[in-house]
């Protein structure tokens, strides 16, 4: 797992997939994302490349429609979306950690056969319903109630900015609900909704400051029934379940994260050595020099600890902390190089055709989304024992 903490030994294979994947975003990504950014549109053809090269099946086993590979194989494949398209990298992250990942973690034997060939062909796309209007970071004063009625559990509630849940291609929400009490405390559990169920609704789409291509939607549960047999993993677990889905879905937002701050190196670097000002390119400035390094060092120490924390995932040692540190320091690499980056193209930064302003209006999110900058800097803190 070491050899994961420098790009230059990662082992062939690894760096085989990488370079297809960045062809594919230079490629096909590249020229379509503007477009779709400025229409808010589903890149649904680009969805469609992902599928075909195999990216949604990329950490699954090839028995469920998967490509047999791993969780860091995924994360590579992030990074070079992310340079690129945002947008496009949360559809893939989000279908993968979110929608396939907790039925493959907790599913039984016939959920996962159901479900899992579907999500892997990227054919079909899921979400995870976990964020409501009062439960946000707080994730435990989770409303939406599922109660059972005979063998059918009947949801009641609501949920927002849930990814990839309004689509055409949407089959399936994973929804957390409270099932029951347990010592005076919420006993939450997940439980699988497929969107042609009577009573759920995708409410219209958000207006979004960024991620424009990305599908975001709250939903409603009104009366929604759906079989007992539906409860993904144990009753009362689902909290503890998506905690875990979390620590994982850190470390894919922190490799398109770093994607993100890699993308606004790359975009300087080719702007500073073609734009001239007083007679040279404005790259030959020291000022402009010393930003861009500063950016190049934040991406190289983001992706560094990304490797570290998937290696110790895929070696089956605690990461929760270093998931944490990844997803930090990657996070705020992208919004400070974003930032960075639209200053060193002055005025043509601040227009919407350029890729870096859409890095700037892109990259907030990532400090908050999977968990906030202060959730990050929170778990760190209790995993020193503080």
């Amino acid at each position: 797992m070491s050899d994961f903490l420098s790009t230059g030994t990662l082992p062939q294979e690894y760096r085989d997939l990488a370079l297809t994947v960045r062809d594919f975003a230079n490629q096909v990504v590249a020229p379509v994302a503007a477009k779709h950014d400025a229409d808010h549109s589903f890149p649904y053809d680009v969805v469609a490349g992902m599928a075909d090269m195999g990216l949604f099946g990329l950490p699954f086993p090839e028995e469920y429609g998967g490509m047999g590979g791993d969780y860091f194989a995924l994360c590579l494949a992030l990074e070079e979306l992310g340079k690129i398209d945002q947008s496009v990298a949360i559809t893939l992250e989000a279908g993968v950690s979110l929608g396939a990942m907790p039925i493959y973690r907790f599913g039984n034997e016939e959920q996962k056969q159901q479900w899992l060939p579907q999500l892997t062909s990227g054919r079909a796309l899921a979400a995870f319903g976990l964020t409501e209007p009062g439960a946000g970071s707080d994730a435990g004063g989770t409303r939406t109630t599922a109660v059972l009625d005979g063998d059918e559990w009947i949801i009641n509630g609501s949920k927002q900015f849930i990814t990839n849940s309004g689509t055409d291609i949407t089959r399936l929400v994973t929804v957390t609900a409270v099932t029951g009490e347990t010592a005076g405390k919420k006993e939450i559990s997940t439980i699988l909704v497929p969107t042609d169920t009577p009573g759920f609704v995708a409410e219209p789409a958000y207006n979004k400051v960024g991620w424009h291509a990305s599908d975001t939607h709250p939903l409603s549960f009104t009366d929604v029934r759906v079989p007992q047999a539906n409860l993904l993993g144990e009753r009362g677990r689902g909290y503890a379940n998506f905690l875990r889905i979390l620590d994982e879905g850190r470390i894919a937002i922190a490799a398109l994260s770093v994607g993100a701050a890699q993308g606004c190196v790359d975009e300087s670097v080719r702007y500073a050595g073609e734009r001239e000002a007083f007679g040279r390119t404005i790259g030959r400035n020291q000022a402009v020099a010393f930003k861009i390094a500063r950016m190049e060092a934040r991406a190289h120490a983001a992706r560094t600890a990304y490797y570290d924390a998937a290696a110790l995932m895929l070696a089956g040692k605690p990461f929760k902390k270093e998931a944490a540190i990844a997803k930090l320091v990657a996070s705020e690499a992208a919004m400070d190089n974003a930032r960075d980056a639209t200053q060193i193209f002055g005025g043509y930064g601040f227009m919407n055709e350029y890729a870096v302003a859409r890095h700037y209006r892109d990259s907030k999110i990532l400090e908050i989304g999977e968990g906030t900058t202060e959730v990050q800097l929170m778990l760190i803190g209790r995993e020193l024992g503080l």
